[in-house]
């Protein structure tokens, strides 16, 4: 029983946190682990467990979403290829090189979400304008590793888009929740078929992060834009952190 309430727990938080910045598997994952799972089944596990808080996170964004379908669906194309390349990377190699790069990463990320406005002047062309053609290979990246490992994906994801679509960060972070989707749905077909997925977790979870995924939404909706990229900036940091000494 303090087992099932504890992932109960893990899901739901790790859906609020997926729906307001990314980075909940930095919740979950840790969870299974606690539990006894081997880090491999813990991974992909967790992978699919995620996915319903993920589709909590774009339901939740609707109105955030509404004038962006063409937008969002020619950044899904280039982020399926991501993370179509991320979940083969994850299942046919150890990747012990790129897990050490990952603390790196969301520190990066981090940093740069917390630069972006002037990054947006330096990199992002004119407000107003077409996006560059950089947020597409941006967007790719982030799709090959989230799918290879999902911590600080939302972080990077949101530090991408921002740099490159000029627009108010509430509806890019609705975008960043919609790629968010497609990577988890890619990573879900894949480790359905070839991973070594424990069902009786995901039946605990999932249910938990798709509630989770609607809370953090609204949670995220009523803080204006400085205070979600501070948020969203510290929350990464602090996942650097927690990685870098795991």
């Amino acid at each position: 029983m303090t087992d099932l309430l504890f992932l109960l727990g893990a899901g739901l938080l790790a859906g609020v946190v997926n729906a307001l910045a990314g980075g909940g598997t930095l919740i979950s994952f840790p969870a299974l682990l606690a539990l006894g799972y081997p880090s491999l089944t813990a991974s992909v596990t967790n992978a699919v467990a995620l996915w319903p808080g993920y589709l909590g996170g774009v339901l939740g964004y609707r109105a955030e979403l509404r004038g962006q379908r063409r937008k969002a669906t020619g950044l899904s194309i280039t982020t399926v290829l991501g993370a179509v390349a991320g979940s083969a990377l994850l299942l046919l190699t150890p990747g012990r090189l790129f897990e050490s790069l990952v603390p790196w990463l969301v520190a990066f990320a981090s940093l740069a979400l917390l630069a972006q406005p002037w990054l947006r002047k330096r990199f992002g062309g004119e407000a107003g304008g077409p996006p560059s053609k950089l947020v597409y290979a941006g967007v790719f990246l982030g799709g090959c590793y989230g799918a290879y490992f999902n911590g600080g994906m939302g972080v990077l994801l949101l530090t991408v888009l921002g740099m490159f679509l000029h627009d108010n960060l509430h509806r890019v972070n609705a975008v960043r929740a919609t790629l968010s989707l497609v990577i988890s749905t890619v990573s879900v077909v894949a480790f359905s078929l070839f991973g070594p997925v424990q069902w009786q977790a995901v039946a605990v979870v999932a249910p938990a992060s798709l509630a989770g995924g609607f809370l953090g939404t609204r949670v995220a909706r009523l803080m204006s834009a400085k205070v979600l990229r501070g948020v969203v900036v510290a929350f990464g940091l602090g996942v650097a952190v927690a990685l870098a000494l795991h």
